[in-house]
């Protein structure tokens, strides 16, 4: 593979003098040519104040015959390079997707013309590579894939029903964990649980009142228990698990209140073991709490105020006579968040966006085309160890369609405030929070290119955003940039960008600019 070439820049962001305020500054940013000829695929995973690992993907697409080349590379927190790993794999190897967890990157592939499956394991420290092959059930659609220890665990559906596999590295086993391949039964994700060794499958049913299953396996693939949500009243449509403590979990997630996709609100409960180790199911159970939309302080701050008051009238005339208002949102639940004092919860609002379109064939006649997912809104909820509601808060999304439902928002945590950003059209926009209190309203922050003022921006797409360590964050994506020096020069590149968030700035602080090439990594 062709030698490649990284920019690093130090932006100037001027002299800052002025109140106190919290901002949003660049402050490195890294390129990588798109190669013209031949498709290519990225992938950013932080890895906190060890730095960042790229992963880049050329050919191997379900669209070509061409075999994949895989090549890793990790860099620190300056987004210099700290060492390079590539490998090519088999034709008729297809990648599917990949988990992080600890010091491994772990990447799945399947084969196109056998029930063959293949796991790289990629060390984050050092970058050593090892190879793990298995069979799937034959026609087995992914849909999941997590590992714990030295178990990955594929999950995804086999003639139309669920199924969970299992794989040991050690020996290369593979078992069906018992119970989930049923009729009429979904899988809403699987949970690892570090702390007790332990994965749940969190399974709903579409009949039979919509019932939410928890069913937890120890690591020797044996089912230990089975918590069942009866959806009678209340049908819970996903869940997220957080270990507390060895002998505490929340379950937290939202819920339906006539067994649809739609949600009503959101619900946590508590799943605690006593001292012998065993689970409480029908406490579980029992002292599930329901928060409905309507109880939370600020969900609907992202509608203009005279929308809210007929909002919340209609729910308030709706219980005045012993009714609930039937909300119709669709939500997408992160991964709980683990704070000091107990977890923060993100989810964010979405619907299908179809465009009306005329065609003329002999009669003109109007359809609607399925155009992607449209956001409005993320919610961010503050729980307690004991799963106590102590907060809530929301930030607008403007103008963000996907074709694919992903996460877009992401939060980070400093000191008592949190920041919610989300990346849109080559550009951050951002919001400070403290508990129920907005310290800063939104505000949008545009990413710089290497050579600033002389660049033009002409397209983005694919912008991503995630946290990174302390008060820094990466964003990513592809741009293409011309030249305002040389007229119909324009480049199109994969971005890092390193973003650093400061609060409470009162002195004056000046950066300046500088760039540099990197030396070529170690092998």
């Amino acid at each position: 593979m062709a030698r490649l070439q990284f920019l690093l820049v130090f932006l100037l962001t001027g002299l800052i003098v002025g109140p106190v305020r919290a901002q949003l500054s660049q402050t490195l940013r890294l390129e990588m040519p798109v190669s013209t000829t031949e498709s290519q695929s990225f992938d950013v995973t932080p890895l906190a104040d060890q730095g960042v690992l790229l992963t880049v993907q050329e050919g191997g697409t379900w669209l070509d015959n061409s075999p994949p080349r895989f090549t890793f590379r990790k860099y620190d927190t300056q987004l210099r390079p700290v060492w390079y790993r590539s490998i090519l794999e088999e034709r008729t190897m297809r990648p599917v997707t990949a988990f992080t967890s600890g010091q491994y990157r772990y990447q799945l592939f399947r084969a196109i013309d056998s029930n063959r499956f293949r796991i790289i394991r990629v060390s984050t420290d050092e970058g050593m590579m090892d190879a793990f092959e298995g069979a799937l059930v034959d026609d087995m659609s992914i849909q999941q894939f997590k590992v714990l220890g030295s178990q990955a665990y594929i999950g995804g559906y086999f003639r139309g029903r669920p199924i969970v596999m299992s794989f040991s590295f050690f020996d290369r086993s593979v078992r069906v964990l018992p119970g989930l391949y049923a009729n009429n039964v979904e899988i809403s994700s699987i949970e690892v649980d570090e702390y007790n060794q332990e994965v749940n499958v969190l399974i709903h049913s579409t009949k039979r009142h919509c019932q939410f299953t928890v069913r937890t396996y120890g690591y020797d693939n044996k089912l230990i228990r089975s918590l069942n949500f009866d959806g009678t009243q209340n049908s819970l449509i996903s869940g997220k698990i957080l270990p507390v403590n060895e002998n505490e979990s929340l379950l937290v997630g939202n819920y339906s209140a006539d067994c649809t996709p739609y949600s009503q609100g959101i619900y946590v409960t508590r799943i605690r073991r006593d001292s012998s180790g065993v689970v409480d199911g029908e406490a579980a159970i029992r002292d599930i709490q329901y928060i409905d939309f309507s109880q939370l302080a600020n969900f609907f701050n992202y509608l203009k105020p005279k929308q809210q008051e007929r909002m919340l009238a209609r729910a308030n005339r709706k219980k005045e006579i012993g009714k609930s208002y039937k909300f119709r949102y669709k939500l997408l639940v992160h991964d709980l968040l683990p704070t000091p004092n107990g977890l923060t919860m993100v989810a964010e609002v979405y619907y299908p966006h179809y465009r009306s379109s005329t065609l003329a064939n002999g009669s003109i006649r109007s359809m609607d085309r399925y155009d992607g997912y449209q956001y409005t809104h993320a919610f961010v909820c503050g729980f307690d160890q004991a799963g106590k509601l102590l907060w809530d808060n929301c930030l607008p999304i403007n103008g963000v369609l996907s074709r694919e439902l992903s996460e877009k928002v992401q939060v980070s945590q400093l000191g008592d405030k949190t920041i919610l950003a989300y990346p849109n059209g080559g550009q951050i926009n951002t919001e400070v929070i403290q508990g129920n209190r907005v310290l800063q309203k939104p505000e949008a922050v545009r990413l710089l290119t290497t050579d600033g003022e002389n660049d033009r921006v002409t397209f983005s797409e694919n912008d991503e955003l995630m946290p990174w360590y302390d008060r820094h964050f990466l964003a990513w994506g592809f741009q293409k940039i011309a030249s305002r020096l040389n007229y119909g020069m324009q480049r199109e590149v994969f971005y890092i960008n390193k973003l650093s968030y400061e609060l409470d700035r009162q002195l004056p602080v000046l950066r300046t600019a500088a760039t540099r090439k990197s030396d070529e990594p170690k092998r």
